[in-house]
């Protein structure tokens, strides 16, 4: 009798008891018997958001849709609701849906008088959704939506909309049929949202009976000994669903690690460039654990790395040089570590050894009294400790990664200034209630490792200015008054003396219909940008093109009578960047070359006003020799009357510090506390700061020496 019935019935039947009048539904296919919703039979494909199988209809996969931006809707979070807060509600018009939440908003707890952003997750929910008479904003936006027939409407709606998280999907880019297969009790969803850590216990402790063991056991084998490796690498505070366009240097390549690692190759040869990129101390150790390990699998394992850690654990160092650019190229040094310790040649064991040091001033600088304080800061995985940062001297930042440095000061105190200052900031300004003391800066500059030019035609002079002071010394000449020629004909970006061909490129692109473009050398000016007239200008002998060739050492050396260019270059030989051409497209900078271009421009700029710059990471592939040039350049915009915060991990740097702020203890959920803040001295008292405990040997040891 079933088997016909659900033949007659097309896959359904329902079951009816005569007695009570009770159905039962029942479906042969993958569905709800009772409502009708179809599901998809689970398969992998339905479980990926690359697949159009998998993937959410509405956004297509990416988690996010057309519709109303709930940030664009209450713009500035600081702001209560009796202030003004929900930005359409603002007009006279609209006012009266506001109304019902204010009479409400005592019975069911809602503050009238809070910040929007300190909302618990319940009031918040109350003013999205309504409760009783009040519609709440997604109400309100849906009466709109139903008349849409009327173009005020239309137009009130298009100040709103934005991409946001998808409403179908929330945000977890896959089809309901995929979010509502569990496993322990948790989709996939409540899975990816884990963080590495949490999402390793998840599978350690998911119980699994015999059938299901001998179908998933040698997958869940996979899982936990990829998560383990990218826990013991201290990417634990990740979650599974972060976006790799967010992660740092140092996280994609601690990733890729990982994944190496994974496959179990041997016989490899790894090649990496700074794995240390934004490792604290305490993570050090475990990036040394993981290439030891690559290592002992028969692999070869060749870093470039200036981490004196990573060198004490190495087998073999090849230690470059003596110098950089054109004085170095020469291996100064190979042999163990022990054995650079002793070597006369190399600078990098002269450092190791302690016979050279980084000269640090323990008389720290308190300061002019005034100082910014956040208030609350609780984006992301802030929780709220209040900062205080002193003005007038260097303040360094600290912590584990993940700890919450760049949230506290790119997201929250960077934006927040420049939000204040009036200034176009395109990106979202971190919660927090508020930040005192921004009217004592007058400005605020961020030096991050950014590229300063994409144009060939952008070079080191032309961004510090340098060129324009070298140019009117060959315009001042005779043989180009003689020509009536003018600072303009001897620049590369307009039209005069620089090469027709090119049009001062130094190459020529040749398109390529269905192949990447070829840059081919211009024939014309030999890539030299110029134009024969304008080669044949001379100044103590050598042309225009002679000078962009030069370094900055020898352009300081070429030009020590003309003070106003020498000047201008010095700069440059300041940061350490001596050996840098003065012609080098920009584009071939590193990070952190670039980054120092940048602090050579603000050294030589007499500010008349009080500038706080902020630096991430100033350090990163830096010689001990070039940290200890950047201190001093660091010192000098102090005492030109600047503030310095850098985001920091080299412990050199932080016991230069005058001010120190420790984030932590740990990285994402257990880290955005306040560990430990004040003078270096002060900081290596706490005992639940793991910079503490690797700064204390290093401050003793500069102490001694």
């Amino acid at each position: 009798s079933l088997e016909s019935a659900f033949s007659a019935g097309d896959g359904k039947i329902v079951i009816q008891n005569l007695t009570t009048g009770t159905n039962w539904h029942f479906s042969s296919r993958y569905e709800c018997a009772r409502d009708g919703i179809v599901y998809q039979e689970p398969e992998p494909r339905l479980f990926s958001f690359n697949s159009p199988f998998g993937a959410c209809p509405t956004c297509q996969g990416f988690g996010r849709s057309v519709g109303i931006d709930i940030d664009l809707v209450i713009p500035d979070r600081a702001k209560t609701l009796n202030n003004g807060a929900i930005h359409p509600w603002r007009t006279p018009a609209h006012s009266r849906y506001i109304k019902p939440l204010l009479k409400i908003a005592k019975k069911y707890n809602i503050p009238l008088d809070t910040p929007i952003h300190l909302f618990t997750k319940e009031q918040f929910d109350i003013v999205m959704n309504g409760v009783e008479d009040y519609i709440g904003i997604n109400g309100y936006f849906a009466e709109i939506e139903s008349q849409t027939y009327k173009m005020h409407y239309r137009v009130l709606l298009s100040r709103y909309r934005g991409y946001t998280k998808c409403h179908a999907c929330g945000g977890a880019r896959l089809r309901t049929s995929a979010r509502q297969v569990f496993v322990g009790g948790k989709n996939i969803q409540n899975v990816v949202e884990m963080t590495l850590e949490d999402g390793l216990n998840f599978f350690k402790n998911l119980q699994l009976n015999e059938t299901q063991t001998a179908i998933a056991g040698q997958i869940m084998a996979e899982i936990l000994w990829r998560m383990e490796l990218l826990v013991e690498i201290g990417l634990g505070y990740l979650t599974l669903d972060r976006l790799s366009h967010t992660l740092s240097g140092g996280e994609s390549q601690r990733i890729n690690l990982a994944t190496s690692l994974g496959s179990a190759l041997v016989g490899t040869l790894y090649v990496l460039d700074e794995p240390s990129i934004g490792l604290h101390p305490k993570d050090t150790d475990r990036l040394i654990k993981i290439l030891h390990k690559l290592r002992n699998l028969g692999n070869t394992v060749i870093v470039v790395e200036h981490d004196a850690d990573i060198m004490a654990n190495a087998d073999i160092i090849i230690d470059m040089g003596p110098l950089a650019g054109e004085n170095g190229g020469d291996v100064v040094f190979a042999g163990t570590y022990n054995d650079i310790l002793k070597s006369d040649t190399s600078l990098t064991g002269q450092y190791l050894s302690g016979r050279k040091t980084i000269d640090i001033s323990f008389k720290r600088n308190p300061g002019n009294g005034k100082s910014l304080k956040i208030v609350k800061p609780l984006e992301h995985n802030l929780k709220g400790d209040n900062v205080e940062i002193p003005l007038g001297c260097m303040t360094v930042v600290t912590g584990v990664s993940g700890s919450g440095k760049s949230t506290l000061i790119h997201d929250v105190l960077y934006a927040h200034i420049q939000k204040h200052k009036g200034h176009v900031f395109n990106g979202r300004v971190g919660i927090c209630e508020r930040i005192e003391g921004m009217d004592f800066i007058g400005a605020v500059e961020m030096i991050d490792q950014s590229p300063i030019g994409k144009s060939s035609r952008s070079t080191p002079v032309t961004y510090t200015k340098a060129f324009d002071a070298i140019r009117d010394v060959y315009a001042s000449t005779q043989a180009a008054k003689q020509l009536g020629w003018k600072p303009g004909h001897f620049s590369f970006n307009v039209p005069g003396g620089r090469c027709d061909t090119c049009e001062g490129e130094g190459d020529v692109t040749i398109e390529m219909q269905f192949l990447p473009d070829i840059h081919l050398e211009c024939e014309v000016c030999g890539g030299t940008r110029y134009k024969k007239e304008a080669r044949q200008i001379l100044f103590k002998e050598k042309s225009i093109v002679d000078v962009l060739n030069m370094t900055v050492n020898e352009a300081v050396e070429f030009f020590k009578e003309t003070p106003k260019v020498k000047n201008k270059i010095k700069i440059l030989q300041d940061v350490g960047l001596g050996y840098i051409k003065l012609g080098q497209p920009s584009s071939l900078l590193s990070g952190g070359e670039a980054q120092r271009v940048k602090l050579a421009t603000y050294l030589d700029t007499e500010a008349s006003e009080s500038t706080l710059f902020i630096f991430d990471e100033p350090t990163t592939g830096l010689h001990m020799d070039d940290v200890a040039t950047l201190l001093k350049a660091f010192k000098k915009l102090v005492e030109n009357g600047h503030s310095i915060i850098i985001i920091e991990h080299n412990l050199h740097v932080m016991a230069s510090a005058d001010w120190i702020l420790d984030l932590g203890p740990d990285g994402g959920d257990k880290g955005g506390r306040l560990v430990a803040c004040g003078t270096p001295e002060e900081v290596i008292k706490s005992n639940k700061s793991y910079t503490a405990a690797f700064l204390k040997p290093v401050l003793h040891d500069l102490l001694r020496k």
